[in-house]
């Protein structure tokens, strides 16, 4: 497990503003509590705690986890005994008109699907809604723009197709949902940069000489064959690389290109029967649980920026947009409240990562800054740390999670600044 950290706030300094390349979902995220060990507790805005943390039955703590909501003197008791409950999202509207909770839910070690579950957190809370099928989720203001999508991958579809475990993949496709007027909307078709990334490095990673083999099998890869296994290898993971491309296309919403790049890199005499398999797995997937599908592509509405509130100076934006934010010194104190936020994010879920096994031992104690952007889900936007550039930081604060900064009783983005050491 990674060491935890201490945080301290240190002053705010000017921010120059070093943007992720915003990435489709790709790894295992880092969860609040797994297999009872780790946990969370905190109020909302609205009086109603919530607590994770390990499953207990006569004072015993188990091996698993439960969550709960807590509120007057009633609790709402949510999947007693899970293997995993993460905290994705606290305190954030997602398009319910009220702040919600959003946790990850994991039953057991050897499901690789997760359940998202959102409650309401006005009194009493209720569940809201449920997406299962994706192997992992993150909420996340994508653009900037106040619009939080929920991201995922339909690991239900990919997992065993073809005879391929879900963990095969580098790239099952992703999805990205938006909750407009309480209706769960797939928007994946707005994001399509995002899509030609990850389409990018798969047509990279195609060698020629392997496609040229594998549109020469029979596409199954499963009869009896002749090759070695090592050649059997090499076919299924050009194999999968297609696949990924297809769904890529598809799923982004360019189905025209997503069958011209099946017919251009699969064997001509399998390609009905495949092209039939992808799309009945599809029709299993989390498409079936939408209200609606988002017809747009990278609509120009997206352009627009939100305010970044600074907990400690006045930010006005240049141009409309926060890339060009400067901040203004002096003039009267009830001005610049306008500008800040009543509360700063409070950490759900952020550890540092471990110094490398090479590193001085002067490491364990060296306390690095970082500045950051958190948005309104609570989600790491950008990151800058202070002197010596600190890959592995930048890198593990994709899986931090907040409360994120409030002003005037609904979240907003904004900027914050930490000092963050390792525990020894």
């Amino acid at each position: 497990m990674p060491r935890s950290i201490r945080c301290s706030l240190v002053d705010s300094f000017q921010f120059v503003p070093l943007l992720f390349a915003v990435s489709l979902p790709c790894h295992s995220q880092e969860v609040v509590c797994s297999a009872g060990f780790g946990s969370f507790d905190a109020a909302s805005t609205t009086g109603v705690a919530v607590s994770v943390g390990a499953f207990k039955r006569d004072d015993l703590a188990r091996r698993t986890c439960q969550a709960k909501l807590r509120w007057d003197r009633s609790d709402l008791v949510l999947a007693p005994q899970a293997w995993q409950i993460d905290v994705d999202l606290m305190n954030v509207d997602l398009g319910f008109r009220s702040p919600v909770v959003a946790l990850q839910i994991k039953k057991s070690d050897v499901d690789p699907l997760m359940t998202y579950e959102i409650y309401s957190l006005s009194k009493p809370p209720r569940m809201l809604r449920t997406i299962t099928g994706g192997d992992f989720f993150r909420a996340a203001d994508t653009n900037l723009d106040g619009q939080i999508e929920i991201w995922t991958r339909d690991a239900s579809v990919v997992n065993g197709f073809e005879g391929i475990p879900l963990n095969a993949f580098d790239f099952p496709p992703a999805i990205a949902l938006r909750f407009e007027d309480r209706r769960l909307i797939d928007v994946s078709s707005e994001f399509p940069s995002q899509y030609d990334r990850q389409i990018a490095v798969l047509r990279a990673q195609l060698d020629p000489a392997d496609l040229t083999r594998f549109k020469q099998s029979n596409g199954k890869l499963s009869s009896p064959s002749p090759v070695s296994f090592q050649e059997l290898r090499s076919l299924q993971s050009t194999k999968i690389k297609v696949l990924e491309l297809v769904w890529s296309y598809l799923y982004s919403g360019r189905e025209q290109e997503a069958w011209s790049t099946l017919a251009g890199l699969w064997p001509a005499g399998d390609l009905d029967r495949i092209r039939a398999a992808i799309l009945k797995a599809r029709e299993r997937g989390i498409r079936t649980q939408v209200d609606g599908v988002s017809s747009e592509t990278a609509p120009s509405h997206r352009k627009k920026k939100v305010m970044i509130y600074d907990p400690l100076t006045r930010t006005v934006p240049a141009n409309g947009g926060p890339d060009q934010a400067f901040n203004v010194t002096g003039g009267p104190d009830d001005k610049m409240k306008d500008f800040q936020i009543d509360a700063q994010p409070r950490p759900i879920f952020f550890r540092r990562p471990p110094p490398a096994a090479d590193a001085p031992a002067s490491a364990l104690s060296t306390e690095v800054v970082v500045d950051m952007v958190i948005d309104s889900a609570g989600k790491v936007w950008s990151i800058k740390t202070e002197g010596k550039p600190d890959k592995d930081l930048v890198d593990a604060s994709a899986d931090w999670r907040f409360v994120p900064g409030m002003k005037d009783g609904h979240p907003v983005a904004s900027r914050l600044r930490l000092g963050v050491r390792p525990f020894q």
